[in-house]
């Protein structure tokens, strides 16, 4: 497992979701540097525009119900609930 997907399983708290999103702003980050190199398809972006971003995370969470129909647990934590709504913006297609 990635670092980045170690941090969305632990987010319970606010803390947590902002480690989260420093991994995930770090994540983004590295990618722009790579200038056309070639990439781990377990880290790449699927969407690298905000535009697609957030369509992602958008199709992610209407298709999943923002992610009930697939976790009860995501129900329960609306921090990583969050955090998975962004980390679908990254791999959602």
């Amino acid at each position: 497992m990635s670092d980045i997907t170690d941090k969305l399983d632990a987010v319970t708290d606010a803390a947590s979701f902002l480690t989260f999103v420093t991994a995930l702003q770090a994540d983004r980050q590295q990618q722009e540097t790579k200038n056309g190199e070639q990439t781990n398809a377990e880290n790449d972006w699927a969407n690298n525009s905000i535009a697609s971003f957030l369509e992602g995370a958008l199709s992610w969470a209407e298709d999943s119900d923002f992610g009930t129909t697939q976790d009860d647990e995501i129900a329960n934590n609306p921090w990583q609930q969050f955090a998975v709504f962004l980390y679908c913006g990254k791999i959602y297609e």
